[in-house]
């Protein structure tokens, strides 16, 4: 492990990992087999062992390219890979190829593993919370994987708090494999999930995997006010694209006042935006490993280096302030707060 690239536990497991993990979406997608290569190669050598995959990542294209380099790398350099996948939605059109049932998930699973040339993954999540799906038949499949030895842990993705909460606490009651993590969207520009997503993983000890650290590029200091991007960035590309949408969030001032305090930061530190608000996501409760999603090697090598910045409580505060979501008086704001601590 490279000096520096600390680790943490996953969750609640004894399994370790490093702070940053290496998310792979853009494998097949934004970037070709060489270049994903590239990118885990990189990433290893700059002491990452956390690499996170799904099925639905370029309809299998990303798993398939994780296993090739599996497979033509020494097993020196693969070893310390924890290695993780997801499944939930569909890869197919099938009625019974989407959701968290036992029948679709066995496939999924099954056919991850076979993309990925693995007899198992360190971490299995499911994707998103299947309101369809009992979760007793959910949790008891993902039991029997743990038992198969084809899964060494269970983690969540994109649930809320209650889900969270209603899974881990069944999970308990049933007697049967609990989550160690979950993953969600986490950064400065979208901090709701501390209002009650945070509070239930801390709760039942389940560890954040962020994904989105750099908000989709706007952490990085490159948009500027009434400059729509152009070229080649994913709003340069598309402009309505997902949660990075530009109109709607140019139009919110507290977008400019997050964006304008991390850039003041980075200046006063000499690092680079993102350096920031990576750093500053690592901080947070709970935070196991942060997610970096990267098209090419420049981007990689400009994040790796949050591994090692520390802000100082002042800089921490800076960031706190401009970023919070302010909520409203109830339940999460102040008259909630006060409603809260009444003794009686």
């Amino acid at each position: 492990m490279m000096p520096g690239m600390q680790t943490r536990a996953l969750g609640r497991s004894g399994c370790a990992v490093s702070a940053l993990a290496l998310g792979t979406m853009t494998f097949g997608a934004e970037a070709d087999e060489d270049t994903s290569h590239a990118l885990l190669d990189e990433f290893v050598c700059a002491g990452g062992t956390l690499v996170d995959t799904a099925d639905v990542y370029g309809a299998g294209v990303s798993e398939e390219i994780i296993g090739r380099w599996l497979r033509t790398r020494p097993a020196d350099v693969t070893a310390e890979v924890v290695l993780a996948t997801k499944g939930r939605f569909p890869m197919g059109e099938g009625a019974n190829d989407v959701g968290l049932s036992r029948r679709h998930l066995r496939r999924a699973l099954e056919d991850s593993l076979r993309r990925l040339g693995v007899e198992h993954v360190d971490l299995y999540q499911v994707h998103g919370f299947d309101p369809a799906t009992p979760l007793e038949e959910t949790l008891s499949f993902l039991d029997d994987a743990v038992r198969s030895g084809k899964v060494s842990y269970v983690g969540l993705s994109n649930h809320t708090g209650w889900q969270v909460q209603k899974t881990v606490d069944l999970a308990v009651h049933r007697g049967l494999t609990v989550p160690v993590t979950l993953q969600p969207q986490y950064n400065l520009l979208v901090r709701e999930v501390e209002w009650e997503i945070v509070p239930a993983c801390v709760s039942t000890g389940l560890g954040l995997l962020p994904w989105g650290p750099l908000g989709g590029g706007w952490l990085t200091g490159k948009y500027r006010r009434d400059e729509q991007p152009t070229g080649a960035t994913r709003l340069g590309e598309d402009p309505a694209r997902g949660v990075e949408h530009w109109a709607r969030r140019s139009s919110r001032e507290r977008t400019w006042d997050v964006v304008d305090a991390v850039v003041s930061v980075a200046d006063s530190r000499g690092c680079t935006p993102g350096e920031v608000a990576i750093a500053w996501l690592l901080a947070r409760p709970q935070v196991s490993s942060v997610l970096l999603g990267a098209r090419d090697l420049a981007q990689l090598r400009a994040n790796l280096p949050a591994a090692d910045l520390v802000l100082a409580v002042e800089e921490t505060a800076v960031l706190d302030r401009a970023s919070d979501p302010a909520p409203a008086d109830y339940p999460y704001g102040a008259f909630g707060e006060e409603q809260r601590a009444r003794s009686i």
